[in-house]
């Protein structure tokens, strides 16, 4: 067993799957990082569904950065958010787990950024959350509609994102690499 559970109890960090024949098109196939997981509810960041936008055009305000925006989930979608592997250079940042910090001082980032100091590959800005009310995301894992996975900033900073899901689905092993194999739409004819 990886890190993403201790005790038992799903922790942050740790990557939410969506279970291979999840129909909700906010998370058909998606890879969450959960970044905040306590009694009162549950918050993450679909890490595998870019959009078609970069975030310089998304905020008015910001320098000349290109680098693609993602759909973070459909809470709050009028608000940008972001992950990065720079915690020690940004300060307010919050640890998810090694290699992997949410947030951050927002007027430093953009002076990192045009210091070069932070780069596209250090970065990736969200559109949007996953959330989850107090039990909810326990009542979800109870019922199987999330496969829970270890998390590393490669899969994030790294990875493609259109392979991910099945790339972790595989990396877990045993029947989550058949499950891994399973189409995408599969035809039942």
């Amino acid at each position: 067993m990886g890190t993403e559970k201790k005790n038992g109890v799903i922790v942050k960090g740790a990557a939410l799957l969506a279970e291979p024949f999840m129909l909700d098109p906010n998370f058909k196939r998606s890879v969450i990082v959960l970044c905040d997981h306590h009694d009162d509810g549950s918050l993450g960041f679909i890490v595998n569904k870019p959009l078609d936008v970069q975030v310089e055009d998304l905020l008015s305000d910001f320098p000349e950065f290109k680098s693609k925006v993602y759909y973070g989930g459909p809470v709050a979608t009028n608000t940008i958010h972001f992950l990065h592997n720079v915690g020690d250079l940004l300060e307010e940042s919050v640890k998810i787990r090694r290699g992997i910090y949410w947030g951050g001082d927002f007027e430093k980032l953009k002076f990192l950024i045009e210091s070069k100091l932070i780069l596209p590959k250090n970065i990736r800005f969200y559109v949007g959350y996953s959330g989850w009310s107090s039990g909810q995301l326990n009542g979800e894992l109870d019922t199987g509609s999330w496969v829970v996975a270890d998390m590393h900033a490669n899969y994030i900073f790294k990875s493609k994102a259109d392979l991910l899901w099945q790339q972790i689905m595989s990396n877990k092993g045993n029947i989550f690499s058949v499950i891994a194999q399973v189409p995408d739409a599969a035809n039942w004819n």
